[in-house]
């Protein structure tokens, strides 16, 4: 096969915020008659739950599809068999250990790692690692990627330094503008390297017409749902900052309405804090009507099933992926009006935004929600699916994310054949 050049950065959909700038499908990625397949490596701290691994996940999936090589390299966790299943390599690193005694054994493995793989972009997903990647591909003189999934506290000088590696890289992801704000005022050099990717939702799996009604039925009688009754559920890991327990003093504000709210979400390592939750519930007299239920497997199915999403976190959501799921599958969402729910929720539109640490705007923006006409909550219904499909796409993520990529590997590769 002859030769063909390796795309250009010109060719390629722009890595914007600009859907409408995506190309339409993954073909103008695939190395056909390029030097060599590009391999890419992951680096984020564990495998559990959460945006980090949904993203990494989703990332080893796209890389797939083009034919590129993929391996994630994590301290395992049990994601492992998604990142196996969608054809990545996982090795096994101690990549999440903040004790500095260990950090050099670990970038030896890293550095042998990216020269005996071959890798061509260390792309890393959290600070340790970053660390510890930025580091090891300096070494071996290959491209370095980061994305910056949070807001990170930088309250003195050291912590602000512990931070900077992640705009370390040549090029640096951010999930929101929110994030590319807070980016660009905290370090005003990282501006052109910056592209701002969305996190996506996977529109085939947060599908409201694919739900079937026996997974309805299920959750019902599994979570012993009342016939009838409005359903407010709060999804996301039981801890502090998402604001449970502010939703729990707004309930007590709906006392005239009767609904039934459920708390969606791992509580793993958070035993004390769940205890807490619960002796709270009972003291406001709240056991009747709320109810914390773990960790879901079939989180499109529970959005369904719920009348009103909540998102009232006590901190700004980085971006806030449960805003997307739940308006992907029609549900309205009450958000607090912060971080990157001011640009995932249209206020009256998609869903309502409350005052930050309010209750009493919490309790105003579900009572809104629930008195919803059927027109109304049709209408509704249809717009936050619109706003999902047309912005939120993991399609799109993964085609930006490849373009960003593709920025940094041109030159790379033909040093390395050369």
């Amino acid at each position: 096969m002859s030769e063909q050049p390796i795309i250009q950065p010109a060719e390629l959909p722009p890595a914007t915020d600009d859907p409408s700038n995506v190309a339409e499908d993954y073909e103008i990625f695939r190395p056909d008659g390029w030097k060599k397949r590009p391999t890419v490596m992951q680096i984020l701290p564990r495998l559990v739950s959460g945006g980090v691994e949904r993203g990494t996940v989703d990332i080893a999936q796209a890389l797939g599809r083009v034919g590129w090589n993929s391996i994630v390299v994590s301290a395992g966790g049990a994601m492992v068999h998604e990142v196996e299943r969608a054809g990545a390599t996982h090795i096994t690193l101690p990549v999440h250990n903040k004790n500095p005694l260990t950090w050099r054994r670990t970038f030896d493995q890293l550095v042998d790692l990216i020269y005996r793989e071959n890798v061509d972009i260390v792309h890393a997903r959290s600070r340790v690692p970053a660390w510890l990647g930025w580091r090891a591909a300096r070494r071996n003189k290959v491209p370095f990627v980061t994305t910056f999934h949070g807001r990170y506290a930088d309250s003195n000088p050291l912590k602000r330094l512990y931070n900077s590696v992640m705009v370390r890289g040549d090029r640096v992801i951010a999930i929101s503008h929110y994030i590319g704000q807070e980016l660009t005022r905290r370090y005003p050099a990282s501006a052109e390297k910056l592209r701002i990717i969305p996190r996506g939702v996977d529109l085939e799996l947060f599908d409201p017409d694919r739900v079937s009604a026996e997974r309805l039925i299920k959750f019902t009688n599994e979570w012993r749902l009342p016939d009838g009754v409005p359903v407010i559920m709060l999804p996301g890991r039981v801890t502090r900052w998402k604001g449970h327990e502010l939703l729990l003093d707004a309930l007590t504000q709906l006392s005239d309405i009767d609904l039934h709210c459920l708390m969606v979400g791992s509580f793993e390592g958070k035993e004390s804090y769940k205890a807490k939750l619960e002796a709270r519930i009972n003291q406001l007299g709240l056991t009747a009507r709320v109810h914390i239920v773990g960790a879901s497997r079939d989180m499109p199915a529970a959005y369904k099933l719920s009348d009103v999403v909540a998102a009232p976190s006590l901190d700004p959501e980085p971006f806030g992926r449960v805003m997307i799921e739940a308006q992907a599958m029609g549900r309205p969402v009450v958000a607090a009006n912060h971080g990157g729910a001011t640009e995932t929720v249209i206020d009256g539109q998609t869903g309502f935004l409350f005052g930050p640490g309010n209750p009493d705007a919490l309790a105003e923006g579900i009572r809104r929600a629930l008195a919803l006409s059927e027109a109304q909550r049709q209408a509704m219904s249809e717009a936050a699916i619109s706003h999902a499909r047309t912005n939120y796409s993991k399609h799109d993520m993964c085609l930006r994310t490849l373009s960003v990529y593709a920025e940094v590997l041109p030159d790379h590769i033909g040093a390395r054949l050369a």
